[in-house]
């Protein structure tokens, strides 16, 4: 009896890797970037939002680079999202209380996308906490935009340009 509790703990375990490995076969990523300007006229300590002009997703030709297209997509969420300070080059994060990123298209709701509270960084470049959110219906349509509120704690004297990078983890059915 124990024998036979060992094979099937083997043989349960064996399955559940090797479904994980299938998925990281049919896995890849899309990578995507957007600018975002900040205003130096921005009121500290109050919300604003900035929203971005249309990104294009180009996730066709991403889909059939990777062998797969729309249809077998099951699975897209966003795996890191970083900022970093474009212009002036010299400026540090230094000026940011809060931001919080949120995507949508014309035919679907608006979701957040990541975020980072109560900042504290002295450097040009920052790590957003990305959500759990499914984002497959975003990532097949054509473009999409991404509204920014951010949340400053010292005025600024220029504008600020941020650039954020995205990268989506992709899963795909095999047909």
């Amino acid at each position: 009896m124990k024998s036979k509790l060992i094979i099937l703990a083997l043989l349960l375990s064996l399955f559940l890797n090797s479904c994980s490995t299938v998925d990281d076969l049919l896995s890849f990523n899309i990578s995507n970037s957007t600018s975002i300007k900040i205003q130096s006229t921005s009121p500290i300590n109050l919300p604003l939002e900035i929203i971005t002009p249309d990104i294009t997703t180009n996730s066709s030709a991403e889909f059939q680079n990777n062998k797969t297209k729309a249809s077998l997509v099951k699975d897209v969420k966003i795996k890191s999202l970083k900022l970093s300070v474009s212009d002036p080059s010299d400026k540090t994060f230094t000026f940011l209380k809060s931001v919080h990123l949120y995507i949508s298209t014309t035919d679907s709701d608006e979701i957040e996308l990541a975020y980072q509270d109560n900042i504290n960084s002295s450097v040009n470049t920052i790590d957003l906490i990305c959500t759990d959110a499914r984002l497959d219906q975003y990532i097949k349509a054509d473009k999409y935009k991404i509204r920014t509120k951010v949340t400053l704690k010292e005025t600024l004297t220029k504008d600020v340009t941020v650039k954020a990078d995205m990268k989506f983890r992709v899963t795909a059915d095999p047909f």
